[in-house]
């Protein structure tokens, strides 16, 4: 149902309802010890494990395990080694840089996602880290120039949320404790701490009802909870102008209380900023300072803080270390930054294969012989600074403060800040594309750089007089140029070097663009006018030209994309060490792309409602709709929507049929289920099962992302149609596949602020499926 802005203007931004406000220190203590919380299986072990290890802990022994401190003697605890990374150990020499999960996400492949963060783990666990700043479904995505978005997922969070609980259950089988981050509203960069220890000053507050919080920003970390997630990370944000780490209703009611937490809730840098505000609010592991023995035992003896919380948050702490088993006294020491450790194995192929499945092809020509995939071009041009290497790499320091352009001069491949991959390589699209045309017998030139012109640094200027130094060039120093001039001999095959001499001298003109953000700094463009007039330039000599975008976020394309001689666009995140291998594999056909967007590609940057907030306060009055659900409730036109990507064979959808699995679960229109990690039980069940076939009409063998949009009854108050399932099924030409979409509680379900439950509305319901949000091929309809 399509649902106006009006309806989801700031109508409950205090988050002041039912059990969430009533969250204090004494109840947040209990909701393990009481059995609030039902842990089962390896949760209710490691817990037991831990509470009794608590037990034959003082209070100052306590105190030094929740402020990141080791103990000796009888009672000995190792500190946990704490390290950033989603995609890669930060900082750490002889590790993997893997895709990043931007990209990662845009397989929409539950198994690679997994396989990767896997392997991230393996490779923490073998360094010797053990608590790691990692998977991020937060930022979500609301506003795209955010600077955060290389190591996130979606700005879906059902896609997002499928992602973090595959990503958790990686890491932990790896051995190590993934914190989940940034908990909450951490949506952009600007203003989003003071860089002190004072975070009273400069610190903006993200504004948002309960509705949108629990819809949108807080489901895909039920998912992570539901899958193990041991360990959160609390915001420098405010949320509702309270500290996220020190917000009551967000940490005790959101996420222990509603979600059933059972782990640590831990800070981002200088986000706590009192003692008893914060252990109250929910925070389990912080400062030493503020959390010393004077402070917490005065507290108790007041009344200002509890024995009972100490004794959860200590808990808390080292619940995780045994729920992983790394209390088998296994893993390795901790490693030094610059120590060698054979700890990569053969994750490149890994890293090679995600990328490959990462790709989205955009646009494809069908005209015969231009477009993709190529098939041994005599000649070749390649253009742009991110089609071959930066002058220095691949591991220089570099950042988004203080520049004035989001294009980085060289392949792009990693985000920055505690994001930035520590790459033991980096394949470009240069050096892979040359080995194939060495291997095609093909010619190739290049000109990597995005504003060249004939006095551009690096070349000579004019007519390429003798030995091809041009005009007005000596040639390099010690050599004149009579030694090099050929007389009559003539020039060869060369050309001076222009946009125009290569691309009109070229079968196909491989043009690369990028956009880069990260920790610190938000996106200043969503594209950039120096690489558009280059795509233009060369598609102005080039009847066959191929553009190749890896970009932080969405980037607009529209200066171009409908050029006809624009034959075919790829377009992805930022792909890891193995990019340009990558990219070749697609390029050359040896991949079938099978990427899909996991965003919206606006045909105009102003288009999307979010621009980078500069006040105080960040009203997030559009709700929940952000991205396609914003586009599709305003009717505006898009370039490519969510979901959208193309394959070199071709697909047909069948009938859809969707049928009751759980009537009595229907029948409800609350939960029932005990609260377990991720919610109560009932949410996760199986009630409706969606079906519909898929047919490869094509030539090639393929891989299609069969999406479900569910569209609401009116009193849920929800979009259009939003993101309920999706399945990826690799057919074989002429062959067709059944898809199933199983569809649980939480996903037919909108959040009561009301009643602060989860709840099922009753009316017709609709379920589409097809291969983005507006390629629609066929739905049904079920009352309840």
């Amino acid at each position: 149902m399509k649902v106006s802005n009006s309806f989801v203007a700031l109508s409950a931004l205090s988050l002041a309802a039912g059990g969430l406000a009533a969250s204090n220190s004494s109840s947040i203590s209990a909701l393990l010890s009481n059995g609030y919380v039902q842990l089962d299986g390896a949760s209710s072990d490691a817990y037991d494990k831990a509470k009794a290890f608590v037990a034959t802990l003082n209070n100052t022994e306590k105190i030094t395990i929740i402020t990141g401190g080791s103990l000796t003697g009888d009672h000995a605890w190792t500190a946990l080694n704490t390290k950033d990374g989603v995609s890669g150990i930060n900082y750490q020499f002889y590790v993997s840089g893997f895709t990043m999960a931007n990209a990662l996400t845009m397989s929409w492949n539950r198994d690679l996602i997994k396989s990767q963060f896997k392997a991230v783990g393996d490779e923490f666990y073998k360094m010797g880290y053990n608590l790691i700043d990692g998977p991020e479904p937060g930022p979500l995505g609301r506003v795209p120039y955010g600077g955060r978005t290389p190591e996130t997922f979606s700005v879906d969070p059902y896609l997002s949320g499928i992602a973090m609980g595959e990503a958790i259950s990686g890491m932990n089988s790896a051995g190590v404790i993934a914190g989940g981050r940034h908990f909450l509203l951490n949506e952009q960069e600007t203003n989003r701490s003071s860089g002190t220890s004072d975070t009273t000053s400069a610190v903006y507050s993200s504004n948002a009802g309960d509705k949108t919080i629990q819809e949108l920003y807080a489901w895909p970390f039920a998912d992570g909870v539901k899958a193990g997630m041991m360990a959160v990370m609390c915001a420098m944000t405010r949320v509702n102008d309270t500290l996220s780490c020190e917000h009551n209703n967000l940490l005790s009611g959101v996420l222990k209380k509603n979600m059933g937490f059972p782990g640590l809730v831990f800070p981002d840098v200088n986000s706590q900023s009192t003692s008893y505000g914060s252990a109250n609010a929910g925070l389990d592991f912080g400062s030493s300072s503020l959390w010393t023995d004077t402070i917490l035992e005065a507290g108790i003896a007041n009344g200002s803080f509890t024995q009972d919380r100490l004794d959860d948050m200590a808990v808390r702490n080292v619940l995780g270390y045994y729920y992983v088993g790394l209390d088998d006294g296994k893993q390795p020491d901790l490693a030094g930054t610059t120590e060698y450790r054979d700890v990569r194995g053969n994750h490149g192929k890994l890293i090679r294969k995600v990328a490959g499945e990462s790709l989205v092809l955009l646009k494809n020509s069908n005209v015969s012989g231009l477009g993709l995939p190529l098939n041994k071009p005599r000649t070749i041009s390649l253009f742009g600074a991110h089609a071959g290497p930066c002058m220095a790499g691949p591991n220089q320091a570099f950042s988004v403060q203080g520049t004035t352009s989001d294009v980085y001069q060289g392949h792009l491949a990693s985000g920055t800040g505690s994001g930035q991959l520590s790459l033991p390589y980096l394949m470009t699209p240069f050096q892979s594309i040359t080995s194939r045309a060495i291997e095609d017998n093909s010619m190739i030139w290049w000109l990597m750089n995005d504003t060249y012109t004939s006095t551009t640094d690096g070349f000579g200027g004019g007519g390429g007089m003798g030995g091809g130094f041009g005009g007005n060039s000596s040639g390099p120093p010690g050599i004149s140029k009579r030694a090099v001039n050929l007389g009559s001999l003539g020039q060869g095959t060369a050309l001076t070097p222009s946009f125009a001499n290569y691309a009109e001298n070229s079968v196909v003109c491989l043009v690369f663009l990028n956009s880069y953000s990260g920790e610190g700094g938000d996106r200043s463009e969503l594209s950039d006018d120096d690489q558009d007039t280059m795509v233009t330039t060369v598609a102005a000599n080039c009847n066959n030209t191929i553009v190749v975008v890896n970009t932080a976020g969405p980037r607009v394309l529209d200066a171009w994309v409908e050029n006809d001689n624009v034959t075919a666009v790829l377009y992805s995140g930022l792909l890891g060490q193995e990019s340009g291998r990558a990219i070749a594999d697609v390029l050359y056909g040896d991949v079938n792309p099978s990427g899909k967007l996991t965003h919206t590609i606006a045909k105009n940057a102003s288009d999307y409602p979010n621009p980078i907030c500069t006040t105080a306060d960040c009203d997030f009055s559009e709700g929940v709709f952000i991205d396609y659900r914003y586009f599709d409730d305003q009717n505006v036109s898009v370039r490519y929507p969510f979901g959208h990507g193309l394959s070199y064979t071709t697909f047909d959808y069948g009938d859809v049929t969707v049928s009751v699995k759980n009537k009595t679960a229907l029948a409800s229109t609350y939960p029932t289920g005990e609260v377990v990690p991720g919610g109560q039980a009932d949410l996760w069940d199986e009630v409706l099962s969606v079906k519909t076939t898929i047919r490869n009409t094509g030539d090639l063998k393929g891989a299609e992302v069969a999406q479900l949009y569910v569209s609401f009854p009116e009193e849920a108050a929800q979009p259009t149609r939003i993101l309920r399932g999706f399945q990826k099924v690799t057919i074989s030409p002429g062959s067709k596949a059944t898809v199933k979409f199983s569809l649980r509680r939480r996903d037919i379900s909108y959040w009561d602020a009301k009643a602060q439950k989860w709840a099922i509305a009753s009316g017709d319901y609709e379920f589409t499926t097809g291969s983005s949000s507006r390629d629609l091929r066929g739905s049904a309809k079920l009352t309840i």
